[in-house]
């Protein structure tokens, strides 16, 4: 609200009016409420001009605050009409599930890191705008840098950038990978309390719609068995779960040689020097436990009893000597019954050419049982292939049934005569003596064997980080070609798990990530009359938490223009 003064030759009025926005983006006012002229004001507000001034500008103090608080109990009405048809090419539909993201990207500060790059580069598109998008689409609708253009366009906030532009920023983001990784992980630590003292390691592929092997994309053992070209990406993830960095290596090398470029980074970058390294067996080689032994840090990883030398490995197996975790109790496992749900371990110290570590061996009677159904149900398929004739057997799968089968040549008069399959029991008392066991290195030599197990207990974490996104955020299969936008699209898919990991963490982890990503999906409005917005979605629980964390509410039955501006603003932590 406003004091509009009109002056004409015999007579000067006031007025309280109103500015406002119209459908077509210009400015202009209207006339609230009309005060008097200046000689009537002066007989009862005198006896100066200055006198009456004071009392109109007090009048629009008075029609604003009437305003703001009939603005949230207005009742807005709105008429159709249903012999008139639409008008062309104008849009109704708005997805507003990215507000919550954008809360989280603007408490990252990435609107800042885009600045800074867009100093460096003297760029004119806004990469901020490309960047933010590309990760909100990546949550709730993940699909090609084109068809995520068209997402966005339904955003409350238009884009403001060509496709052409995507692909510029693309190629900058990939070159700035590092520094983005390492400042979003500065910033993230004004959000929360980051628990770095534990970091979990751990690799997954993605493969290309292409043919033939390209830069790092090659050859290798593809988790989807695809006979596809791969890309490597190795990511730590902290103690809560909510992923620190990742790095990309090529497809054909050895996942183990990936770990000391990324960690060296996290500990001249990141500032994290002292911390416990947690990971499994197959990236847990002498040479990285060495590596992680150095300075402040520790390990915690996974060791392979059927590859521990002959005389631990028979200390392994032995079933005596174990005690309950909860009570360190001695029991003997070979009584415990099968629906016991305790936690039993022993351990001993376990002496290489390199480290003196501690050897900590579980048994886990729920587990046991688990492994035992299972087997017991691929010895009978096993059965039933005997019975078939030959069985084939796939080398490639270590759960295959044929496993399981034995032969024998037959021969006669000095040639193989016929070829018999059997059963072989051996092969079955072989695995089943490791039902329920796991093995623990570290060299933690005093610390408390249940804070060691927690933090081995953590890996499945890092394994849930991968799972969402191939899965949800679809990370694969990869339509680029450039090395620069490669890395580029892992940075949004990195992005995109990191915003859902800290929203899970703002609401307590009360929700699963399926819950979560529909809520947010769903979100939409609907423009009335180009008068505002009605939500299209029902509220519940969840929602009352999204907005309860984001500190903005979208949940009213209608939302004026200019209270969606201010939602907006609120989304990027601008009252």
């Amino acid at each position: 609200m406003n004091l509009h003064i009109s002056k004409s030759k015999n007579s000067e009025s006031f007025y309280v009016a109103k500015s406002y926005v119209k459908a077509n983006g210009s400015t202009t006012s209207a006339i609230v409420r009309k005060l008097g002229t200046l000689d009537k004001l002066l007989l009862e507000h005198g006896p100066t001009r200055d006198d009456v001034i004071a009392w109109a500008k007090n009048e629009v103090k008075m029609e604003t605050e009437k305003f703001k608080e009939e603005r949230q109990t207005k009742t807005v009405q709105i008429t159709f009409h249903a012999d008139r048809q639409m008008d062309y090419d104008q849009q109704k539909f708005f997805r507003g599930g990215y507000l919550f993201l954008q809360s989280i990207y603007y408490s990252l500060q990435l609107n800042k890191i885009c600045r800074k790059l867009k100093n460096k580069y003297k760029f004119q598109y806004d990469i901020n705008a490309v960047l933010s998008d590309l990760v909100y689409a990546r949550v709730l609708e993940p699909a090609s840098k084109r068809s995520s253009l068209k997402i966005a366009s339904e955003f409350l906030e238009r884009p403001s950038y060509e496709l052409h532009d995507i692909y510029r920023a693309l190629d900058v983001l990939g070159h700035e990978c590092d520094l983005i990784q390492s400042e979003v992980y500065k910033n993230s630590n004004f959000m929360i309390n980051r628990n770095d003292k534990v970091l979990y390691y751990d690799c997954s592929n993605y493969y290309f719609e292409i043919e033939q092997e390209d830069g790092d994309k090659k050859y290798g053992k593809s988790k989807e068995h695809r006979p596809n070209p791969i890309i490597q990406m190795g990511l730590f993830m902290d103690g809560d779960g909510i992923p620190l960095a990742f790095s990309t290596f090529p497809g054909n090398a050895n996942e183990q040689t990936s770990l000391k470029p990324l960690e060296k980074k996290v500990l001249d970058e990141f500032g994290c020097q002292k911390f416990i390294y947690c990971s499994d067996a197959g990236l847990a080689s002498e040479e990285i436990r060495s590596f992680n032994h150095m300075g402040q840090r520790a390990f915690i990883v996974t060791q392979s009893i059927k590859k521990l030398p002959a005389e631990e490995k028979a200390w392994a197996l032995d079933l005596k000597g174990f005690k309950r975790v909860s009570d360190d109790m001695p029991v003997d496992i070979s009584e415990i019954p099968e629906d016991d749900t305790s936690l039993y371990y022993k351990d001993e110290p376990y002496t290489t050419k390199k480290l003196h570590q501690r050897l900590i061996i579980t048994y886990s009677p729920k587990y046991a049982l688990y492994q035992k159904t299972i087997r017991n149900k691929q010895v009978e398929r096993a059965e039933k292939m005997v019975g078939t004739g030959k069985p084939k057997k796939n080398r490639k799968n270590p759960n295959d049934p044929a496993r399981f089968i034995g032969t024998v040549a037959t021969t006669k008069d000095g040639k193989t005569a016929d070829i018999h399959s059997y059963l072989d029991k051996d092969k079955i008392e072989s695995e089943a003596q490791y039902d329920g066991l796991y093995a623990v290195c570290t060299d933690l030599l005093d610390d408390d064997v249940c804070d060691i197990l927690k933090v081995s207990e953590g890996r499945w974490q890092i394994e849930e980080c991968f799972r969402i996104m191939k899965t949800d955020f679809s990370a694969r299969p990869v339509y680029l070609q450039d090395e620069n936008r490669i890395k580029a699209h892992f940075l949004i898919c990195f992005l995109a798990l990191l915003f859902y990991r800290l929203l899970e963490r703002k609401m307590d982890n009360k929700y699963t990530c399926e819950t979560i990503l529909e809520t947010l999906k769903a979100m939409n409005f609907a423009e009335i009359q180009e008068q505002g917005f009605m939500p299209l979605y029902k509220r519940e629980k969840i929602t009352d938490d999204l907005h309860n964390v984001c500190n903005f509410r979208t949940d009213y039955q209608f939302i004026t223009k200019s209270q969606m501006k201010t939602i907006q603003k609120k989304s990027k932590g601008r009252e």
